[in-house]
């Protein structure tokens, strides 16, 4: 059996482990791709509309943690931005593309690329063959799985098998959002962070002069992040601070520090990562339930040009966000109703909407997965949910805990499927080290740096 590894999922945090394998001089690698298009950028960095910008400064969007000035240097050479810019997600997707293309130039033979989806796997001979969807099959020593976030799942009082397609979207990266409405119709967004964001960037970009409304339980939508700001020196230790005085060490740092809760919550990014592994999984769960939304808003700011377009929106009445709870939505001949209840009210209202768009955000529960691999490998106890059902328990190693709670040394998981494990780990900075720290172990690397880039 071959030694090459395999890297189901050829997005961010599959394409950052193939280009670092490389650089790692590590084994033959084939990065398996389902989509061709989406190589090297995934769904997040394959947008094309100009509005969609990263939400982090391109100073800290390097996609190697040993050469944090990479992307920089990159954009400065094309003329496309510097340190403090927030530059369109597409070019964020195109740098990624470039940096794949240059590694491998020359290595064709150690990384290969192959479009298509894997529907399972077997052990075979000491490794595994993966089964592809037209009937290819491909070997390898080691798997590791980078597949990404979920889909969204259907929220609470939503049955999607009985709205019409057109006008109930489930997935919204997988329809155009706009199609089909008219300057009297209302779009219903289900959710208010940044995915709705980015589909209401959409519905205006399209050209929509209807009514938006985005819905949530709390109704609470990303803050902004602020120009000027000094860059903040991150905490490196928080000796006795568990997870659940997360709220107190903000409002502390906030109050003293510099750049108030923005600044106070950047500190915290070198070490959340340690404060959600200090914690038991009852303060996990409580912080999930009760603080996760308000950190997540403070925590995934908005561009300050993208904070402006939606401030606009809003100022028109053409965007609003309300809090309150999904009770039913039911098919009718021009739309769909929905009936819900305001937070803190008693009374439910009823709302028509032209379309609904479910914009929760990505999800990572296996036991509501449609994913045939992953559902595939579930049903036979190769992999198994986290105890908070946020995606594949993993050790700290990277490897997969089977149902039987034993590592499997020879499939790993990589990318916001571990969050179980780490929480912080849906963005570049975390995801990067993840990538490169395991790149190294399967390559048996002890050190690399950032020449050749």
């Amino acid at each position: 059996m071959t030694d090459r590894i395999a890297i189901v999922g050829g997005g961010f945090s599959g394409t950052l482990l193939a280009i670092n394998l490389l650089r790692h001089d590590g084994p033959a690698a084939v990065l398996i791709e389902r989509r061709a298009t989406q190589v090297a950028r995934g769904v997040a960095y394959s947008a094309t509309h100009p509005d969609q910008l990263l939400n982090v400064r391109a100073g800290g969007m390097s996609a190697f943690p040993d050469d944090p000035g990479h992307f920089v240097r990159w954009l400065e050479a094309r003329g496309d931005g510097a340190a403090a810019s927030f530059v369109p997600r597409a070019t964020y997707g195109a740098y990624l593309a470039e940096s794949l293309a240059g590694v491998r130039r020359g290595q064709e033979a150690r990384l290969a690329v192959v479009e298509g989806e894997v529907r399972d796997l077997a052990e075979v001979g000491g490794g595994w063959r993966l089964s592809l969807a037209d009937g290819r099959a491909v070997e390898a020593g080691q798997v590791v799985l980078a597949t990404g976030n979920l889909p969204p799942h259907a929220p609470a009082g939503i049955d999607a098998g009985a709205l019409p397609a057109d006008r109930y979207l489930d997935d919204p990266w997988r329809a155009d959002p706009a199609a089909g409405l008219g300057a009297g119709d209302t779009a219903v967004l289900l959710g208010t962070g940044l995915t709705a964001i980015d589909v209401a960037l959409e519905l205006d970009a399209a050209g929509f002069a209807g009514t938006t409304i985005a819905l949530s339980r709390r109704g609470l939508r990303p803050r902004r992040h602020r120009d000027g700001l000094p860059p903040i020196d991150g905490d490196t230790d928080l000796p006795g601070v568990p997870l659940s005085r997360l709220v107190g060490q903000v409002r502390d740092r906030a109050a003293t520090g510099e750049g108030g809760w923005r600044g106070a919550v950047d500190a915290l990014r070198p070490v959340t990562q340690r404060l959600w592994g200090a914690s038991d999984a009852a303060t996990r769960a409580r912080f999930l339930r009760h603080l996760r939304p308000w950190w997540d808003v403070h925590r995934h700011r908005l561009a300050p040009a993208v904070a402006d377009r939606i401030d606009a929106m809003m100022g028109e009445g053409r965007l609003t966000f309300a809090a309150g709870r999904l009770l039913a939505a039911d098919p009718v001949a021009d739309g769909i109703r929905l009936r819900w209840r305001r937070r803190g009210g008693e009374a439910s209202e009823t709302l028509l909407a032209a379309r609904v768009v479910n914009c929760t955000g990505p999800q990572g529960d296996l036991t509501r997965s449609t994913d045939p691999l992953l559902a595939a490998l579930h049903g036979r106890g190769r992999i198994r949910p986290d105890p908070l059902r946020l995606g594949i328990e993993v050790d700290p190693q990277g490897r997969v805990i089977r149902a039987d709670g034993t590592a499997d040394d020879r499939l790993h998981c990589l990318g916001p499927m571990t969050r179980g494990g780490l929480w912080e780990v849906v963005a570049v900075p975390d995801i990067r080290r993840q990538a490169w720290d395991l790149a190294r172990r399967l390559a048996h690397a002890q050190w690399v740096g950032g020449e050749g880039l």
